[in-house]
């Protein structure tokens, strides 16, 4: 038993002494291992190190080598701007030496001038004295005074001067006429003939006609109270007297015409006529008229083109249909001076829009309901002015008659062309006395002037020659008396047209043989 615990023993004592050799000889080959591992870290930290300081010198020398590139540029730059500022200095001591060189060349001028001026001061001295010595020998010579002679000699140039003057404006005046009358006729042929309008006669009198003549008794009513009435509604005087099959009405108002004529043929149409079927049927009858206006209105802006006008104003272009100016339909006319306006604006490159719609409201004063104190012209401004037109058709509007200034190239077109529409043949017609008084006031005129012998205004007064006496009017002071006249008729006299002055001076020399 105790062999075996000594065994026992034993076993344990060399299994622990065989733990402590394994264990021994493991920490010296780990020992031998680390070792071995450790230098071969260090000979690869070596090694590394090696490479980095050599990566680290030839980055160095690269950087090096780079700056020093830097460097060798900013000093080529450095020596470049030294010898551009070199090259300036030596350029401005040049330039200071020219400026230096020409400052000595002015003082040596200046000094040179100085002496010449004193030279001729003394040279306009001894003048002066050598003209006064000859002024006072002439007038010694002339028994005139220098005054004298000098305003006798302004005399003769002023003359002279202003027949020269005279020649040369009338020179001048006719090449400018030549030419802007060549191209202004062409315009306006050309317009006249890209535009054509019928002309309405109107009067202030309506012709009723009736079937018979008992219709002319209804119409009267007993004691006339039905034509009383009528008269009373519709502001019209209704003349029945003996023309056959026909009544009369006269007003100088023609809507009210209308309205009369209208209400007249639904009376007799419909047989009823009593004080009380008047008043409703002229009732009625003014209200289709006015929505006729108005259709009317809307019907010819639509048909020109022209657009945001205000319902106003296109019941004023409606009430033209009911209007005539000297026997010529107003919306006839108006329409007319539209369309002119329009292709003239076009042929000279201005806006057709704008000129088609003043050439349409130019004479909506003819129509304005309350009429005021103006001439139309200015009333059909103001109107425009109200509704918010434009400026330049607001002044095309008022500037139509010449009441106020043009300022827009518009006004002078719608001008012409009011006049190029009242001047077609049978567009107007003019009352006699008025066309009479015109005629003599334009001899009149003429005969004003002195050496005026006869004067004779011929084709409906668009010409008037004047016979001067030979002995008093020369060649040129008729040239002069032709254009005097010229603007005088212009600014003092309203004509449809133009009127050509022709002035004749006729020389006769009479001998006898005996």
């Amino acid at each position: 038993m105790e062999n075996i615990i000594l065994a026992g023993v034993l076993i344990l004592v060399a299994f622990a002494l065989g733990i402590l050799v394994t264990q021994t000889f493991l920490k010296k080959a780990l020992l031998k291992k680390s070792e071995a591992l450790l230098k071969e870290a260090e000979e690869k930290a070596e090694v590394l190190k090696k490479e980095k300081i050599l990566q680290a010198k030839e980055k160095f020398l690269q950087l090096k080598s780079e700056h020093q590139k830097m460097i060798d540029e900013k000093n080529r730059n450095v020596q470049r701007l030294e010898n551009k500022i070199h090259q300036k200095e030596a350029a401005v001591s040049q330039k200071m030496q020219e400026v230096q060189r020409k400052n000595n060349e002015l003082e040596k001028e200046k000094t040179n001038l100085t002496n010449q001026f004193t030279v001729l001061e003394k040279k306009q001295a001894e003048l002066e004295k050598l003209h006064l010595e000859q002024v006072a020998q002439l007038e010694n010579i002339s028994k005139l005074s220098a005054q004298e002679a000098k305003d006798q000699l302004i005399e003769s140039i002023k003359g002279d001067a202003k027949m020269d003057a005279m020649v040369m404006i009338r020179e001048i005046t006719e090449e400018a006429r030549l030419t802007a009358e060549r191209d202004a006729k062409k315009i306006v042929i050309e317009t006249i003939q890209r535009t054509a309008a019928e002309h309405a006669i109107e009067n202030t009198v309506t012709v009723f006609n009736i079937a018979s003549e008992d219709i002319k008794g209804r119409i009267i009513g007993r004691e006339g109270r039905n034509i009383r009435a009528l008269e009373a509604l519709t502001g019209v005087e209704i003349i029945i007297d003996d023309s056959p099959d026909a009544i009369l009405l006269s007003c100088f108002d023609p809507i009210r015409r209308e309205v009369a004529r209208l209400s007249l043929q639904k009376l007799v149409s419909d047989g009823r006529i009593h004080p009380a079927r008047i008043e409703e049927v002229v009732a009625k009858t003014i209200k289709e008229v006015d929505q006729e206006i108005m259709e009317t209105g809307k019907r010819t802006v639509i048909d020109l083109g022209i657009h945001n006008l205000h319902h106003e104003l296109i019941k004023l272009v409606g009430r033209m249909r009911y209007r005539s100016s000297y026997g010529q339909n107003l919306l006839a006319h108006s329409i007319e001076v539209a369309n002119l306006s329009a292709t003239m604006a076009s042929e000279l490159g201005l806006n057709p829009k704008k000129a088609k719609r003043a050439g349409l409201l130019h004479d909506i004063g003819k129509v304005a309901e309350n009429e005021a104190e103006l001439p139309h012209a200015l009333l059909g401004m103001k109107i425009a002015e109200k509704f918010k037109e434009k400026p330049d058709v607001c002044n095309a509007i008022g500037a139509h008659h010449d009441e106020i200034e043009m300022e827009t190239l518009i006004s002078p077109i719608v001008q012409v062309c009011d006049a190029i529409s009242g001047a077609r043949p049978g567009a107007r017609r003019e009352v006699v006395e008025a066309y009479i008084q015109r005629l003599k006031n334009l001899e009149e005129m003429a005969l004003s002037y002195p050496g005026v012998v006869k004067t004779y205004a011929i084709q409906a007064g668009r010409e008037l020659r004047v016979i001067v006496a030979a002995d008093k009017v020369s060649d040129n002071e008729a040239n002069t008396l032709s254009y005097d006249l010229s603007r005088k008729i212009q600014e003092e006299m309203t004509y449809p047209g133009q009127v050509k002055i022709t002035v004749i001076r006729e020389t006769r020399s009479v001998s006898y043989a005996k």
